[in-house]
């Protein structure tokens, strides 16, 4: 446990100084009910800072918003620094979806929820009297492997505090800041589906697996892979394929004569 306590100093430490480096006074994080964005908001409260924690239902599954709510209850209960505030965002996401007719894909409309997010993250992050920083919930898995996240959606942020942990990292951090202990036990979802799939439904592995994926591609094992390995390492390298213009720089033309 004091191995964790001690990380979790560390990074509650880096986020205090970035803001502090660069004049930031607000934390803005998003809180979806989820173990990543429990963790960040914790670790943006123990700051000391001003954190503004947002839920931002659309037309969440009430399990999903129950958890969100009783997070923030839980730490706004624990830490004078944080403000939380619920932003319905259904009618609007309704709004923009209607304006496209026909020309709109599940997975496209999915994508929007987490960039309308994003959008009223950055809202409040710009107002003059909060002065704010949009702070990131991605896990290394999510944000470095296999790319499970929306382009300029979630990804869209200023600083990711926990981008370099493992889901496991994070779980085990969860546990030793107090997290309550439903939001630990709930499966992962990224909540941006009417159904409520999880993440390893949408996925076709579990984190555990993608983790050893991305371990064994990083410091490979003598040991023989079983056949569900071999599955997950291919499900692992498909995705990262797929979605690594998520995670490398935007392209940019240089013009050679410069």
């Amino acid at each position: 446990m004091q191995e964790w306590e001690r990380l979790g100093e560390q990074i509650t430490e880096w986020i205090l100084d970035y803001a502090k480096s660069n004049g930031i006074t607000t934390l803005v994080v998003g809180v979806s009910g989820g173990i990543d964005s429990a963790v960040t908001s914790t670790l943006c409260a123990k700051t000391g800072l001003n954190t503004l924690a947002l839920n931002m239902p659309i037309h969440q599954i009430e399990d999903q918003f129950d958890l969100s709510n009783k997070h923030l209850s839980w730490l706004t209960k624990n830490w004078d620094n944080v403000r939380s505030e619920t932003i319905d965002l259904s009618e609007t996401f309704d709004s923009f979806s209607s304006a496209f007719g026909d020309n709109f894909t599940n997975h496209s409309m999915a994508n929007s929820r987490a960039r309308l997010r994003m959008a009223a993250l950055y809202n409040f992050a710009g107002i003059e009297a909060i002065n704010g920083i949009v702070v990131g919930t991605g896990n290394k898995v999510e944000d470095f492997g296999v790319g499970f996240f929306t382009k300029y959606g979630d990804g869209g942020v200023d600083i990711s505090p926990i981008a370099d942990l493992y889901k496991s990292e994070v779980y085990a951090l969860a546990d030793a800041l107090g997290v309550i202990q439903e939001i630990q036990d709930a499966a992962p979802t990224d909540g941006l589906w009417a159904d409520g799939r999880t993440d390893e439904e949408q996925i076709g592995a579990t984190y555990e697996e993608l983790e050893w994926a991305m371990r064994e591609i990083e410091t490979p094992s003598e040991a023989e892979p079983s056949e569900r390995q071999r599955q997950v390492m291919a499900r692992y390298i498909e995705l990262n394929k797929a979605n690594s213009h998520k995670m490398k720089p935007i392209p940019v033309f240089k013009r050679s004569d410069r």
